[in-house]
């Protein structure tokens, strides 16, 4: 069969035909546990009940109207998620790359309306906000930059999880006008930074008068065990934005913002033709109440606790594992060696996970999962990664 797809992904040779909770079943009716959950996305699992009644009854109703006129399900959304997260105003987009977007504009024109002509905006090495050709070039990944120069100036990076290097750059420029980091790093390799590094960055934006923006696309709705990242440490940003679980599969992606930074866009600023459709609305609205109905953020911190101390117990003495580590049901496991191919080894055990930054393996389960789940999830993995490191030792592991 001809396939008409551009080639910009490698696929692995499966396709699925439905889903239901953590499980998804192939087109050949093998069933799979999903720790992968569409990368971050479906944090509710697949065919969530209160999601699918959201959407048919929305879909029988309106899908589309254009931001020209009033929208109450965004108008409603938006009220929930600035009350959630301690901001002020909202603008509803697509994806993660356009909430990154929508964040690089707001603080451009934030430094513009303050007679700063030329802004940086910091940007942390390893780092992952997208594929258009601004949040790529505040991508702190070359390989992914690579060909598409020239990029977009105006970012200025420094390593991640270092508060001196940012105090470096606070000294030596004077047109910093914010701080873009992930909360936790995620493409990078499931980076969580220390204790107090958000709080840190917190003081010294106060302190510089520049704006704090997280992203959150990965690490946000409940996934790190509370409903934002940044809530572990008890701060609150300028700017955050949010995209893949808000949706739980409909895209719908959300810059929020507060104080001074919520009043930057105005009319003719920015805008979407699809941000903040009724759809999506109602599909985000359903996530947040299944979200706190059933506590699920706690839930997460909770199985997290318990695959990470399960996955070290049968790894952490194995040769080749240098570290296993997350925050919730954000997990990485990684290796002293390159180590994709386990990604299509769990596929032959019937479990879905993936491989970042070449060394880690990444685990993303959905939220909903239970106690029998994660313990499969903890054989499985610990299985393959043994098998793997045992036939690259020429069988000396384990």
């Amino acid at each position: 069969m001809t396939d008409h797809l551009m080639a910009t992904y490698n696929r692995l040779p499966i396709s699925f035909e439905r889903g239901e909770g953590a499980w998804l079943w192939s087109s050949d009716g093998k069933r799979y546990l999903d720790a992968l959950a569409g990368i971050a996305v479906c944090g509710l699992g697949h065919a969530h009940p209160g999601v699918r009644d959201a959407l048919c009854e929305q879909a029988g109703r309106l899908l589309h109207v254009s931001n020209l006129y009033q929208i109450p399900a965004q108008s409603a959304l938006g009220d929930r998620l600035c009350a959630a997260a301690g901001m002020d105003r909202v603008f509803f987009a697509n994806s993660g790359a356009e909430a990154n977007e929508a964040a690089i504009k707001l603080a451009r024109l934030f430094a513009s309306r303050r007679g700063v002509q030329r802004p940086e905006i910091l940007v942390m090495e390893n780092s992952f906000h997208g594929r258009t050709l601004a949040t790529l070039t505040a991508t702190g990944n070359r390989k992914a930059q690579a060909g598409f120069e020239p990029l977009v100036s105006g970012f200025l990076r420094v390593p991640y999880d270092d508060l001196a290097a940012v105090e470096t750059a606070a000294a030596n420029r004077t047109n910093i006008t914010a701080v873009l980091v992930e909360s936790i790093q995620g493409e990078g390799g499931v980076v969580v930074p220390q204790p107090g590094y958000l709080a840190g960055l917190r003081a010294l934006c106060d302190r510089n008068g520049w704006l704090l923006m997280l992203d959150e696309v990965q690490s946000g709705m409940g996934r790190s065990g509370e409903l934002f990242a940044f809530q572990h440490e008890g701060i609150v940003p300028d700017v955050m934005t949010l995209a893949k679980g808000l949706g739980n599969g409909v895209p719908i992606g959300a810059c929020l913002a507060r104080g001074e930074a919520a009043e930057v866009l105005g009319p003719g600023t920015h805008g979407s033709t699809f941000g903040g459709n009724p759809l999506a609305c109602r599909a985000a609205m359903a996530v947040l109440d299944a979200l706190a109905q059933d506590d699920l953020p706690e839930r997460a911190a909770q199985l997290g606790e318990r695959i990470r101390s399960g996955l070290h117990d049968r790894l952490a003495d194995a040769p080749g594992v240098t570290d296993i580590r997350g925050r919730g049901l954000l997990i990485g496991i990684e290796l002293d060696r390159p180590c994709g191919e386990l990604v299509a080894a769990a596929l032959a055990e019937g479990l879905l996970i993936n491989v970042t930054a070449q060394r880690v393996v990444r685990l993303l389960p959905p939220l909903i999962i239970d106690d029998e789940q994660a313990q499969q999830i903890i054989d499985t993995v610990a299985r393959v990664v043994l098998a793997f490191l045992d036939e690259a030792d020429g069988g000396g592991a384990g």
